[in-house]
C-alpha cells in the first residue's frame, strides 16, 4: 500500500487510519505533512486578514439550518473542498479534519475562582460589581462612588508550586503570575503536562512544540514599583510583558513560538488569532492562548472598571481526535476584519448565531481590557457546551439552546461569533461551533489486560506534601455528590473510574511527592482519599501508598536509561502487573503511561478533572514576608515540573 502523502487526501488517510491500515503515528505524520502542503501554496506569510463582510443584525439567537462554510480567511489545517454531506460520506468526513478543538480551558473572573464558578454567574445573570477593593497592597484603585468587577486574591501566588522563590515571585508583574497558573490549569484540563506534553513535537522534531500567546496591555505593577523607588525602595520588576509569553514558555520548557500581544481591548482575541496562525503554519503542534487584566493603580481607576483571566489549549481537531483529547468547542475561524462566512439564517432570515462581544461581556465582568477577548470566548464556549442561553441585555433569564436542524432534520452544531471591535483599526473575529462527535469516533476499545483485571491505578502527584494532601482532599469533595463545589454542581457527567485513572495517568506531571491508590470502584477512591488526607503520615496497607522523592534520588536503578525498559512496562501493564507498576512509580521511574494506553477518539484520554492546587501566600513589592526561602529545595520542585511520566 502506497503511503506517499501526495497520493493521498485528508479523507483518504483518515479513511485508512478508521479502517486500521494506518496506525496512529503514520495518520498524523501524513496529516501533517498534508497541512503544511496546503499552507506552503495558499498562505506565505501570516493569518489572512480580510475586509469586513455585511454582518445580518441579531437580536434572538435560536437557528434553525446549518452554516454553509465556503470560504476561509482564518487559519486552518489544510485547503480541501466543502462538499455536500452525501458526497463526502456524511457530515463526519468534513468535522475530522475542519478546524481546531479547544481541548482545555481555564479562567478566574469577578467572584468566580474558576470556571463553573464563572459558568453559574453567567447564568444566572449574576451582578459581579462591587466597591473598589480596599485589602490590596496598593490600595483601592477606584474613587469614592465607583463600582467596578474585581478578582480576589491578586496579590497572593503559590511560587513553590513552579520552583521560584518569594522574592522572584514579588518582582514578576501580579498579571504575569495570575497567567502562569491559569496556564497551567488549562494545560491540565488539555491532559497536557505529563507524558503526553513531551509528545507533542515540532517540525524540527524537539518536544513540547506548544507556542504560547498572552494578551496583556496595564503595567500599573511598572508604576507602583517606580513610586516606590522614588520613596527609596529599590525593587523594580522586569519592564515590558515578556514575562508573559516567553519568560513563561521558558519556565514550562515549551519549545514553540511565545508572543505577548498588546492591542488594547482585542488583545487576548488577537493571541488566539496568531496561536491558530502558529498551528496552521506547521510551528507548533499546539498553542496555549489567553489573556489577563488587573487594575492596580489607580492612574486608570474609573467607573465600571473590570478584571479577568483566561486561556485556551487549541489543536488541530484531526489530531485532538486521533489523541484522545476532549473538545470543549471548535473554533472555525478566525479573521481580522470580519469573518469570512456568511452568517447562519434559517428559512425567515433570521440570524441563527449567539454572538459576544465587547457589550455583552462589559455587562458581566466589566470593561476588562485584555482579558475582554478571552472572557467573549470563554463564555461562548460555556454556553455551546451546555446548551443553554446565558442572560443578556435582552433576555433575563436563562433558556434552553436547541440545536438547529438541515431540511432533512439532522441536527447540527450550535454556532457562537465572538466580535470586538478595536479603538483603531479592524476589530477581530472568531466563529465557534459546539463539538458534535462524529458517528465513528468512540474511542477504540481498550486491549484486554487479562480477564481478571478489576482494579484500577489512580496516581496523584504534587511538588509538596501539603500540595499532595490539598489536591487529595479536592479530587475527594470533587467526587462526593452532595459538596460544595461536588459533582452535583459541575455541566458534565461525572466520569468512569477507568477514565479518570486514565486522565491523572497519561495527562498529569509527575512531581515528586506522590500517592498510588489501587481501587475497585468510586465509592473506595472516595474513601481512601479521605483516609489519606486525614492522616498523610499513617502506614497502610499496599492499596495506599505515598513517596517522597524530594530528597532522595529518583530512579535508584537507572532503569530510565536502558533500552528494555520500555518493553518492560509495556509486558507489566499488559500482563495487570499493577503491584510492580506502583512501585517503578513511586521509586521515581519515568513511565509514559500515554504510550502505554493510547487510545483514539474524544475523550478517550482525557476527562475533565480538577486541577492542582495552588497553595498562595502574599507576595508583593517590599513586603518583608517574601524575604524567607520555602520549605523544601526550590530547585527540586522546579526540575520536577519537567514531566516524567
Amino acid at each position: 500500500m502506497d503511503m506517499r502523502p501526495d497520493l493521498m487526501d485528508e479523507r483518504e488517510v483518515l479513511t485508512r487510519f478508521k479502517a486500521g491500515s494506518l496506525e496512529r503515528g503514520q495518520a498524523v505524520r501524513i496529516l501533517t505533512t498534508l497541512m503544511s502542503v496546503g499552507v506552503a501554496e495558499s498562505v506565505p506569510t501570516g493569518p489572512a486578514r480580510t475586509a469586513p463582510p455585511t454582518v445580518v443584525a441579531t437580536a434572538e439567537p435560536e437557528r434553525t439550518a446549518a452554516p454553509r462554510l465556503v470560504a476561509r480567511s482564518a487559519p486552518e489545517p489544510a485547503a480541501h473542498t466543502v462538499l455536500d454531506a452525501e458526497e463526502a460520506g456524511g457530515a463526519d468526513a468534513e468535522t475530522a479534519t475542519d478546524g481546531y478543538a479547544v481541548v482545555g480551558i481555564a479562567g478566574r473572573y469577578p467572584l468566580a475562582a474558576d470556571l463553573l464558578a464563572h459558568w453559574q454567574n453567567l447564568r444566572d445573570g449574576r451582578d459581579t460589581s462591587s466597591a473598589g477593593p480596599v485589602d490590596r497592597p496598593g490600595g483601592t484603585p477606584l474613587a469614592t462612588g465607583q463600582r467596578g468587577h474585581f478578582l480576589s486574591e491578586v496579590a497572593e501566588f503559590d511560587a513553590e508550586f513552579f520552583g521560584l522563590t518569594p522574592a522572584e515571585a514579588a518582582l514578576m508583574d501580579p498579571q504575569a503570575r495570575l497567567f502562569q497558573e491559569t496556564v497551567w490549569e488549562a494545560l491540565e484540563d488539555a491532559g497536557c503536562t505529563g507524558s503526553r506534553l513531551d509528545s507533542l513535537t515540532g517540525p524540527d522534531g524537539r518536544p513540547r512544540a506548544v507556542g504560547l500567546f498572552a494578551g496583556v496591555g496595564a503595567a500599573d505593577y511598572a508604576l507602583l514599583a517606580a513610586e516606590g523607588w522614588a520613596r527609596g525602595r529599590r525593587e523594580m520588576p522586569s519592564s515590558g510583558h515578556r514575562d508573559l509569553a516567553v519568560g513563561l514558555a521558558a519556565r514550562l520548557r515549551l519549545s514553540g513560538p511565545a508572543q505577548a500581544v498588546d492591542s488594547a481591548g482585542t488583545s487576548a482575541l488577537d493571541a488566539v488569532h496568531l496561536a491558530v496562525g502558529a498551528l496552521r503554519r506547521g510551528e507548533c503542534a499546539a498553542a496555549v492562548a489567553g489573556g489577563v487584566e488587573l487594575l492596580l493603580h489607580a492612574s486608570r481607576g474609573r467607573d465600571a472598571a473590570g478584571e479577568g483571566v483566561g486561556a485556551i489549549v487549541l489543536k488541530p481537531l484531526a489530531r485532538a481526535l486521533a489523541d484522545g483529547d476532549q473538545v470543549h468547542a471548535v473554533l472555525r475561524e478566525t479573521a481580522v476584519g470580519g469573518p469570512t462566512r456568511p452568517v447562519p439564517a434559517d428559512a425567515a432570515g433570521r440570524a441563527t448565531v449567539v454572538r459576544e462581544t465587547h457589550e455583552t461581556t462589559s455587562r458581566r465582568i466589566g470593561d476588562a481590557g485584555a482579558a475582554t477577548g478571552i472572557a467573549a470566548l470563554t463564555s461562548a464556549v460555556l454556553q455551546l457546551r451546555a446548551g443553554v442561553l446565558a442572560p443578556t441585555g435582552q433576555r433575563t433569564a436563562p433558556v434552553a439552546w436547541p440545536r438547529p436542524r438541515d431540511e432533512r432534520g439532522r441536527e447540527l452544531p450550535r454556532t457562537a461569533v465572538v466580535e470586538l471591535a478595536a479603538a483603531q483599526g479592524p476589530g477581530i473575529v472568531g466563529v465557534l461551533e459546539e463539538f458534535l462527535p462524529p458517528a465513528d469516533s468512540a474511542a477504540r476499545p481498550e486491549p484486554a489486560r487479562t480477564a481478571a483485571a478489576r482494579d484500577e491505578l489512580v496516581l496523584l502527584s504534587a511538588p509538596t506534601p501539603a500540595h499532595l494532601t490539598a489536591l487529595a482532599a479536592r479530587l475527594a469533595d470533587w467526587l462526593a455528590p452532595a459538596a460544595p463545589g461536588g459533582r452535583a454542581e459541575a455541566p458534565t457527567a461525572p466520569p468512569a473510574l477507568g477514565e479518570l485513572a486514565r486522565t491523572l495517568r497519561a495527562g498529569r506531571a509527575a512531581l515528586p511527592c506522590r500517592l498510588a491508590l489501587t481501587v475497585k470502584d468510586l465509592p473506595q477512591l472516595i474513601a481512601f482519599l479521605g483516609e489519606f488526607v486525614a492522616d498523610p503520615e499513617a502506614a497502610r496497607d499496599g492499596r495506599i501508598r505515598s513517596a517522597d522523592l524530594r530528597a532522595g534520588a529518583a530512579d535508584p536503578y537507572a532503569l530510565a536509561g536502558a533500552p528494555e525498559t520500555r518493553d518492560y512496562l509495556a509486558a507489566l501493564w499488559r500482563g495487570n502487573r499493577l503491584e510492580q507498576l506502583t512501585r517503578l512509580w513511586l521509586s521515581g521511574l519515568p513511565i509514559d503511561w500515554a504510550a502505554l494506553e493510547q487510545r483514539t477518539g474524544a475523550g478517550a484520554m482525557v476527562v475533565p478533572l480538577p486541577s492542582s492546587v495552588f497553595l498562595r501566600r502574599p507576595m508583593w513589592l517590599g513586603d518583608a514576608r517574601v524575604t524567607g526561602a520555602p520549605k523544601g529545595s526550590t530547585e527540586e520542585v522546579g526540575a520536577a515540573m519537567e514531566p516524567t511520566g
